[in-house]
């Protein structure tokens, strides 16, 4: 099992929800060696695989959309994993539909979503897909709420994410 030290984590919730979830993504990340290879991510089980995507899925969105997470290599991931099922048993259910609604625009625009562009051309690609767009305002808009629900999840099954290592 991954260990966190109760320290850090203590430290981390006392600057918010964010900090507290990042304690528990670079610890995932660093027991994978930031690989994403089959045999690093099996290192994780499911709810920690989520926690996972959801902190890039929340960064990549915040930063540059669904599209920059789609042209970062986040797609198959976030979209062809269990994370919006897992999210909605999490009690995220909103999340999970954003997502699902995300996932139908990915399987059908793929191949064009994933192609090589220049900075131009990616820049266009915002035009393309405005219903991308309007899920990344959705998202946006309610973000602070996902974040906590999703902490508040992690903290009340703290045993599914980590082991907490405390000092005697």
């Amino acid at each position: 099992m991954i260990k966190v030290s109760d320290t850090v984590l203590r430290e981390a919730a006392s600057k918010g929800m964010d900090a507290f979830i990042d304690v528990f993504a670079d610890a995932f990340l660093k027991e994978t060696g930031g690989e994403w290879s089959a045999e690093k991510m099996a290192l994780l089980n499911a709810d920690q695989h989520t926690l996972l995507a959801y902190k890039i899925f929340k960064d990549e969105v915040c930063e540059g959309g669904l599209l920059q997470l789609i042209q970062n290599g986040y797609g198959s991931y976030i979209f062809h994993n269990p994370f919006a099922k897992v999210l909605k048993g999490w009690g995220i259910p909103e999340l999970a539909k954003l997502i699902y609604k995300a996932r139908e625009i990915y399987d059908l625009c793929k191949d064009d979503l994933e192609s090589e562009r220049s900075d131009e051309e990616f820049m266009a690609l915002y035009e393309q897909y405005e219903e991308l767009n309007d899920l990344d305002d959705a998202f946006i808009e309610n973000e602070e709420l996902y974040t906590t629900q999703v902490a508040e999840y992690v903290d009340n099954h703290i045993e599914n994410f980590a082991e907490i290592e405390t000092l005697d």
